[in-house]
């Protein structure tokens, strides 16, 4: 009899043994050092999971961090040959940081940069990421202060030019 002879029993517990096996596979997956390019944007699509809305496209997101995560996801998942899915480098190229403002509909209404290391690069690389995510998951109406609601995110760049999101980043190299 194994340790895990009880989860046969709940078709849940079984549910959540193999998705735990399948995550940690895909992360086993990520450090191997001979992955090829096409091998890690394989990689970042399945990481990358989908965001959660209603059937009108709502974000179910409580809190704004939940939201904001809901649109890291989705400008991950967009721009997905350009994220970095590994854990970031420990001294990192560049950091942007964008403030922008979503409107009741998932629109990007505003954008600008608030902090930035002059990498013209990173900045072009960032603030188009944002663009072509666009639209959003509409953001849920108790988050919204007149009809809109304002957000920053970090934008983590690696020496290759690819990125991360702070809010859905691994940890740095040395962390």
């Amino acid at each position: 009899m194994t340790r895990f002879s009880g989860l046969g029993r709940s078709k849940g517990a079984r549910r959540l043994l193999a998705s735990g096996i399948g995550v940690a596979a895909l992360l086993a997956a990520c450090s191997s050092p001979e992955s090829s390019k096409e091998d890690r944007d394989a990689l970042a699509r399945q990481l990358i999971e989908q965001k959660k809305t209603t059937s009108d496209g709502t974000s179910t997101a409580t809190t704004v961090d939940g939201y904001k995560v809901d649109l890291a996801k989705r400008i991950s998942q967009v721009n997905f040959t350009s994220v970095y899915v590994e854990r970031p480098q420990a001294l990192l190229r560049s950091v942007i940081v964008i403030k922008y403002v979503v409107d009741a509909d998932g629109n990007l209404v505003t954008s600008e940069i608030l902090r930035s290391n002059r990498d013209r690069h990173a900045e072009a690389s960032a603030m188009g990421s944002l663009k072509s995510a666009a639209p959003f998951p509409k953001p849920p109406a108790a988050l919204l202060k007149h009809n809109r609601i304002e957000l920053s995110e970090s934008w983590l760049f690696n020496n290759d030019g690819r990125f991360q999101l702070r809010s859905v980043a691994l940890a740095q190299m040395g962390e």
